[in-house]
């Protein structure tokens, strides 16, 4: 009996819904009955801008009733419709008379696009059959199997600085499984976001609009929002403010920028913005700081600011590892720096909300606009502000994802400030290349496996490209920074001697040393140790497709080359050192389950314990 090949690429599983956002405007909606669930049905339409039309006979509920009153709605009886019957709510209805109506309604009204049926009768198949004659999808109350869409449990957020219906809509689908418990679902989500998650999408809009110069409420996503960009860390050209720009080359890196305030920002932060920082995000201005997030500073001529010690005359600069990014994983002198000593905390925009969650409110904290193309002028201007800080007396904690000297721009920040009379004390923090690994269950050292483990960059100061370090059996490799690159990491890491890619792209004299077989393990591990994590296997011949097919990114992002990547997986396996280069197509195969690649999502349970 002759095998299957594996599929390259996922197999569709059904039971899913096509989940879309749909946008009622010129479409109209037709609801058959006219009980409360009907009346609801209209207000959902009403709010994505649809035209509704309620078709019934008999008793009509007081709300559209009302909403008739209001012009809201079209009220129509089915008893003036051509052929109509006059027993649409009897036991024994004209089934062919009410099908016929209704086909000749659709016929008239083309605009309908959906049919809603909330009324029970023995004709609703028919009608369904109608519905489906005529192209037009329908949905039956508690009759799955003639549907042809349903309906989410839904929730629309309340901004709280204005007490009115905001943009963000959140809809939860068990797809007929349990739709009591999709409602109870839908609340956990609900319940579980930031309070003021709705005034952030508000500022995000208009923050989105000054981008693009213009004041159009609905507009084109940013890269990162249903977009084809799969990363908003995509490689641009460096900027400077100097620079001439057109309109159009303006619009696009501010919308470039606004992608990234939009992945990396708290929440409470976004929802703060005022217009004016607003401006100043959007102007790469590195003479001027953006303003802070959680202002409560104290006033310096306020009373409550008077303490049993003068104040220092001269203020101190702390630059901190804020570890991976799960905050049970900060240090205590880390802890102590944010909770204890910090007047301004200028934060990398890498570092987690719920890391910056456990700031005081009264410490103010900015946040590096390292945009693509900024990156320099970023990294000015919080140095300056740390010097400003600390010459007003102030104690400022530089706080910077993972270990600050791990690729944190740690050393050129010591020399800068010693420069300007300040010797900065260095809090070293736990470095995500080590701890991603070890939530993603990948060992950088394994005996039998990997003897030694080197870190490096995949990709240099200013965008220019880096030498990556030549393959080694025994080795694990650890790349930061380079996942937006991973074609040109990886056509440099195969390519043979010959100066060929093999298919990716290669980069001449980007490797020291020997290529890289193209079934060497990889991992890609992204937002390492937070609860969204995922961790993408593959081997380095198919990791290219395989993070394609995986969607969009999720930075920041690391990969991890080598054999340790599947040493503890499943049952292990510690004896790829003693037993060569024989078994590893076997290996592979075990590894990936006959696939082409692997994909876990989320962390061990038991971190939310710890």
């Amino acid at each position: 009996m002759l095998s299957s090949a594996p599929s390259p690429y996922p197999a569709p599983v059904g039971g899913a819904s096509l989940l879309l956002t749909f946008k009622g405007l010129r479409n109209t909606i037709l609801i058959i009955g006219s009980d409360i669930l009907a009346a609801s049905r209209a207000f959902a339409a009403f709010e994505a801008g649809m035209q509704v039309i309620i078709l019934t006979r008999g008793l009509v509920c007081d709300e559209l009733r009302w909403r008739a009153d209001q012009r809201q709605v079209n009220l129509t009886n089915w008893d003036i419709l051509p052929s109509a019957s006059t027993s649409l709510l009897a036991s024994a209805p004209d089934t062919k008379a009410d099908a016929e109506s209704l086909s000749a309604f659709l016929t008239e009204n083309p605009s309908i696009s959906l049919v809603c049926i909330t009324t029970h009768t023995a004709d609703i198949p028919a009608l369904a059959r109608i519905c489906h004659a005529h192209n037009v999808p329908v949905n039956v109350t508690d009759l799955p199997a003639l549907c042809d869409f349903s309906f989410a449990a839904t929730h629309r957020f309340v901004d709280p600085s204005t007490g009115g219906q905001s943009a963000l809509q959140v809809g939860v689908t068990t797809n007929g499984e349990g739709c009591r418990l999709a409602g109870r679902v839908k609340r956990e989500i609900v319940s579980a976001l930031p309070k003021d998650v709705a005034g952030a999408v508000r500022q995000i809009g208009k923050l989105r609009r000054l981008a693009k110069n213009t004041d159009d409420e609905v507009g084109e996503c940013e890269e990162g929002e249903d977009s084809s960009a799969a990363t908003p860390n995509r490689p641009v050209p460096g900027w400077r403010s100097s620079a001439a720009e057109s309109k159009d080359e303006s619009s696009r890196r501010r919308m470039k920028w606004v992608a990234q305030v939009s992945e990396y920002w708290p929440i409470p932060r976004l929802a703060s913005m005022s217009e004016d920082d607003m401006k100043l995000i959007l102007s790469g201005d590195s003479s001027q700081t953006t303003s802070s997030y959680s202002i409560q500073s104290p006033d310096e001529s306020s009373l409550h600011n008077l303490t049993l010690f003068p104040p220092p005359k001269k203020g101190r600069i702390l630059l901190v590892g804020s570890g991976p990014g799960h905050p049970s994983l900060l240090t205590i002198a880390t802890h102590n720096a944010l909770t204890k000593y910090a007047d301004l905390v200028l934060s990398d925009k890498l570092v987690p909300a719920a890391v910056l969650a456990l700031i005081p409110e009264t410490v103010e904290v900015r946040i590096a606009r390292k945009f693509p193309g900024n990156a320099e002028g970023a990294q000015s201007e919080m140095m300056d502000a740390a010097i400003e800080a600390a010459r007003r007396g102030l104690t400022v904690v530089r706080l910077k994802q993972g270990d600050p000297v791990v690729y944190g721009r740690a050393g050129e920040e010591v020399l800068f400030f010693r420069a300007h009379g300040f010797e900065p004390l260095v809090v070293p923090g736990v470095s995500s290349a080590l701890a991603a690994p070890i939530f993603a269950g990948i060992p950088v050292t394994q005996r039998g496996v990997a003897e030694s483990v080197v870190v490096c960059t995949g990709v240099g100061r200013q965008g220019k490209e880096v030498k990556l370090p030549g393959y080694e059996r025994s080795r694990t490799v650890l790349i930061l920074m380079g996942v937006a690159r991973i074609a040109q990491v990886v056509g440099a890491m195969i390519r043979n001697d010959s100066g060929s890619g093999e298919g990716l792209q290669s980069g001449e004299g980007r490797r020291e040393g020997h290529p890289y077989p193209r079934n060497t393990p990889i991992a890609i591990i992204e937002r390492g140790s937070m609860p969204d994590q995922r961790v993408v296997a593959s081997t380095l011949g198919d990791i290219c497709e395989a993070l394609d097919s995986a969607g969009e990114q999720r930075p920041p992002g690391m990969m991890v080359v080598g054999w340790a990547v599947l040493a503890l997986q499943g049952t292990g396996e510690t004896s790829v050192l003693e037993e060569g280069e024989e078994r590893d197509e076997e290996r592979i195969r075990k590894w990936l389950g006959g696939g082409r690649w692997v994909m876990r999502e989320g962390i061990d349970q038991g971190w939310a314990e710890v």
